[in-house]
C-alpha cells in the first residue's frame, strides 16, 4: 500500500520537531555542593607592610550549563563567609568582624552569573567572560569575571569515588580581583597595611547526575 503524501508530510514534520527539540535541549543543572569538600576559593591581599592570604571551602550553588550552547550558562555560587580561614587565628577573627566582612550580619558572599561573553576554545577548556553581580557584606556590584569551563562527561562517579554513580562534571576556574573599598571592607584603612586590591582564585567542580 502506498503511503499518502499527507502521511509522509506528517512524519517529516514530527522528525523535524524532534530534531529541533534535541538541538535546543534545556541546560542541565550542576550542583556545586562538593561532598569531598575540596572546592575552594583562595584570596590574597598583598600590602607593602603585610600580606594576608587564606582559603574558604564553604561553597554551594547551582549552575545551568548546556555543553552544546555555552552562552546559555547562568547560575549562582554562594560562599559561607564564616568558612574563610587564614593561618593566624587572630587575623581570622578580624576578617569575620564588622570592620571586615561582618559575618554575623552578612554570612554569605554571592556571585550571580547572568551572561557569558567572548567564548573561545583553549585546548580541552572553554574560556569566556561571565557578567554578573558579586555581593559582599550586603553590597552588590556588577562584575565581569574571566572563567574557564571544563566539561567532563561521565566523570561524576570517578570524582566522588562511587563507580555506580552516573553523571557529568563541570569544572570552573577563575582568577580575578576586586577592590575592598567597593564593598566596605576595612573602610579607611591605609593601604600600607591592608592592600586595596583583593586577588581571588576560584577552583570548583559541580556534578549533574543522570537519571
Amino acid at each position: 500500500m502506498k503511503t499518502s503524501h499527507s502521511v509522509r508530510s506528517f512524519r517529516f514534520a514530527v522528525a523535524l520537531v524532534a530534531t529541533v527539540l534535541s538541538t535546543h535541549a534545556a541546560p542541565r543543572s550542576f550542583d556545586f555542593k562538593d561532598p569531598k569538600g575540596v572546592n575552594n576559593v583562595q584570596f590574597k591581599l598583598d600590602a607593602p607592610l603585610e600580606s594576608i592570604t587564606g582559603t574558604a571551602t564553604g561553597i554551594t550553588g547551582q549552575v545551568a550549563f548546556d555543553p552544546a550552547n555555552h552562552s546559555s550558562t547562568t547560575g549562582r555560587i554562594t560562599l559561607d563567609a564564616g568558612s574563610l580561614n587564614v593561618g593566624n587565628p587572630l587575623m581570622g577573627e578580624h576578617l569575620r568582624s564588622d570592620q571586615w566582612l561582618d559575618v554575623a550580619k552578612h554570612p554569605t558572599i554571592v556571585f550571580d552569573a547572568r551572561e557569558v561573553q567572548n567564548q573561545r576554545p583553549q585546548g580541552a577548556q572553554l574560556v569566556a567572560e561571565i557578567r554578573g553581580t558579586l555581593t559582599v557584606k550586603g553590597i552588590t556590584k556588577e562584575v565581569t569575571v574571566p572563567v574557564s569551563f571544563t566539561y567532563l562527561a561521565d566523570k561524576l562517579g570517578a570524582r566522588v569515588g562511587d563507580p555506580n554513580l552516573q553523571g557529568d562534571l563541570l569544572v570552573l576556574r577563575a582568577n580575578f580581583t576586586i577592590n575592598r573599598s567597593d564593598y566596605g571592607i576595612k573602610a579607611g584603612q591605609m593601604t600600607d597595611n591592608v592592600a586595596e586590591t583583593i586577588h581571588l582564585s576560584l577552583s570548583i567542580a559541580g556534578g549533574a547526575q543522570k537519571s
